[in-house]
């Protein structure tokens, strides 16, 4: 299929993208790389009157180390901040997450506030935001933003907090933290394709926060302590997910990934693939 007509606007800068969003609201979608909204297009499962392009705003293309975060401007692709010399030691968790992200030519185009403001429930990025505890700044009229926790951001499949009027100027993942280990894996029918369960650990002393994706309708972070009978916290976040059948996998084969898998990021076993 192709997608219905539509003007298409490449602002320079992201004062001239905000003015367009308050100009068209719900009539007007953003679009970065396009790797996940041409798609929606093609379906037609999105009818926007104008397509607002900032993958040409300059401005928004950054990678920046702050006191407590990395920073990712909207304009930045996945291959970009693969490439950064320093995301392992940083950002180990998004480190090991990004090479799961597709295949490197979707990397080369799709942006890392792109696929955040998507919202698959299944994709990487947005699990490692949420099991991070990460945040969302939007930008709006007259330079007023707000940030919005991962954990707030993401309101269902393919819905978030973000209002009509909004701009995603960047994302903030915390820095690694003393201490803490950090883990990531996935199943899928095929490296590149979308994650049948996708988990994401954050490990400390005493507890574990465990991200998981695919299974609900948005990325769940829960906490567990390490002195609890492990095996019955996974069996509990498994059953509390509300897993359900589909063509790629049953609920309870979906319910079994995060028991096993959830198991072996925990105890640090090898990482594993499908």
């Amino acid at each position: 299929m192709k997608p219905c007509a539509f003007d298409y606007y490449r602002p320079q800068t992201r004062k001239e993208a905000i003015d367009r969003l308050i100009e068209f609201g719900d009539e007007a979608r953003l679009v970065a790389g396009g790797q996940s909204l041409m798609a929606v297009l093609n379906m037609r499962l999105a009818q926007p009157q104008i397509l607002i392009d900032v993958g040409a705003i300059d401005e928004l293309r950054y990678i920046e180390r702050r006191d407590d975060h990395l920073a990712i401007g909207a304009a930045t692709t996945q291959a970009e901040l693969l490439e950064y010399a320093a995301l392992a030691d940083e950002l180990p968790l998004v480190a090991q997450a990004l090479p799961w992200v597709g295949h490197f030519q979707t990397r080369n185009r799709g942006t890392v506030c792109g696929s955040i403001a998507h919202a698959d429930p299944s994709a990487e990025l947005p699990l490692c935001l949420a099991t991070l505890g990460g945040e969302v700044v939007l930008e709006t009229r007259r330079g007023k933003t707000r940030r919005v926790t991962g954990a707030d951001f993401f309101q269902g499949v393919l819905t978030t907090a973000r209002r009509p009027d909004e701009l995603i100027t960047e994302v903030r993942f915390p820095l690694k933290r003393e201490g803490h280990a950090y883990r990531f894996g996935e199943v899928a029918m095929r490296h590149g394709d979308f994650a049948i369960v996708a988990l994401a650990a954050d490990i400390g002393e005493s507890e574990v926060h465990l991200g998981v994706g695919g299974v609900a309708d948005r990325p769940v972070v829960r906490k567990l302590s390490l002195d609890d009978d492990l095996d019955e916290a996974l069996n509990h976040l498994a059953w509390s997910l509300g897993a359900q059948d589909d063509a790629h996998a049953s609920a309870a084969y979906r319910r079994h990934l995060v028991r096993e898998l959830g198991r072996r990021l925990i105890l640090e076993e090898p990482t594993f693939e499908q």
